[in-house]
């Protein structure tokens, strides 16, 4: 059966990773609008009133994708080895300072990319800047004039663990290097012990087990991821002309992307999954808006918002593009792999994101 819906997609990728990227984007943002998923408001939640059950949805999000790649890996539907977060270059001292700017960059954007996506469809114009920004600022840290220096910086603080006999920066491969253990047993036992860990966290507390709000975001949106992966995977042809990428939601460069897209469609062809699944979030984000009954237009509300949303919106494009990732580039998609420098980079991203709201309260 695989091998015939793998057939068709490969025949019409653009066709299906098109619409099927749309729709998944379209899903994404439903939800996140409706469950009022955010990743910077689940940090905020802690520190503010002790509330943790927006950060267990991110992890059960997390847990549910891990779940997900393992068994789309199991049925040799995909080689996630192929994918960007499992090379073995460990660009460990990127991932730490993107997700720390990135983190620090999303409390005074008011959100990251997705939450700000989501508030765009709905009518929000700050958010619509902050999209614009962080795309331009994607793109400068790429190839513009910040990508010499982000070359010649972040270089050096760079570990190639192919010279310490690993394949990929997988938590499978480390146990499989450091125990000797066989790397298909390595990699079913990691995938148990991470994912078994996160979803006991999140069950333990009967606040979130009982909401039924926080449940469906984070089944729902890891369940996107892992919906990308096995979309892009049925695409994934070596040998076409311009091979579909693999890979699943993140919001960062295709911001940058989409900008481009809109600038040179007539250059650039059919989009991409990143460009897609980002109008599809839009989209979902104004029916989750009117759904709710609150599609309404609003902007800034003074000078100082105005610079500080840019202001984060420009540390966002840089920070995620350094991490290659966002909170759900990252987060959820990355961390969905168990490479190492996404869960690096999740980490970090937290901890930027708790210097921020500090750092908010300190100038309030």
């Amino acid at each position: 059966m695989i091998e015939i819906w793998k057939e068709a997609v490969v025949e019409t990728a653009a066709f299906y990773v098109g619409w099927g990227g749309f729709l998944i984007g379209v899903i994404f943002g439903f939800i996140v609008y409706r469950t009022n998923f955010c990743t910077m408001g689940s940090i905020s939640d802690i520190l503010s009133f002790g509330d943790y059950r927006r950060f267990r949805s991110w992890l059960m999000a997390g847990a549910v994708g891990i779940l997900g790649v393992a068994i789309i890996q199991s049925l040799d539907i995909a080689d996630m080895t192929q994918t960007m977060y499992l090379t073995p270059s460990f660009t460990w001292g990127a991932n730490i300072v993107g997700g720390l700017l990135f983190g620090f960059g999303m409390v005074f954007s008011g959100g990251c990319i997705s939450r700000n996506l989501v508030r765009a469809g709905g009518g929000d114009l700050r958010s619509l800047v902050v999209l614009i920004i962080t795309g331009i600022f994607a793109y400068i840290t790429i190839g513009g004039i910040l990508g010499p220096l982000r070359v010649a910086i972040f270089t050096a603080p760079t570990i190639d663990l192919a010279e310490k006999g690993m394949e990929t920066q997988s938590l499978g491969s480390i146990l499989s290097a450091a125990t000797g253990m066989d790397a298909a047993a390595a990699s079913f036992w990691t995938v148990i012990a991470v994912a078994g860990v996160l979803l006991l966290y999140c069950f333990w507390d009967k606040g979130f087990r009982t909401s039924a709000n926080h449940l469906v975001a984070g089944v729902g949106l890891g369940l996107c991821v892992v919906a990308g992966w096995f979309l892009t995977a049925l695409a994934f042809d070596d040998f076409a002309d311009v091979p579909v990428q693999l890979i699943s939601l993140s919001f960062v460069r295709p911001a940058g992307d989409s900008l481009e897209y809109l600038m040179r469609y007539t250059a650039l062809g059919a989009p991409g999954f990143g460009i897609v699944t980002t109008a599809g979030a839009l989209v979902g984000g104004f029916l989750g808006a009117l759904s709710k009954k609150r599609l309404h237009l609003t902007t800034f509300a003074d000078k100082n918002d105005s610079i500080r949303n840019m202001f984060g919106a420009a540390l966002m494009g840089i920070g995620g593009v350094l991490a290659l990732g966002c909170t759900v580039g990252q987060g959820l998609t990355g961390v969905s792999t168990l490479a190492i420098g996404s869960i690096l980079t999740f980490i970090f991203i937290v901890v930027g994101g708790i210097i921020g709201v500090k750092t908010m309260e300190e100038l309030a």
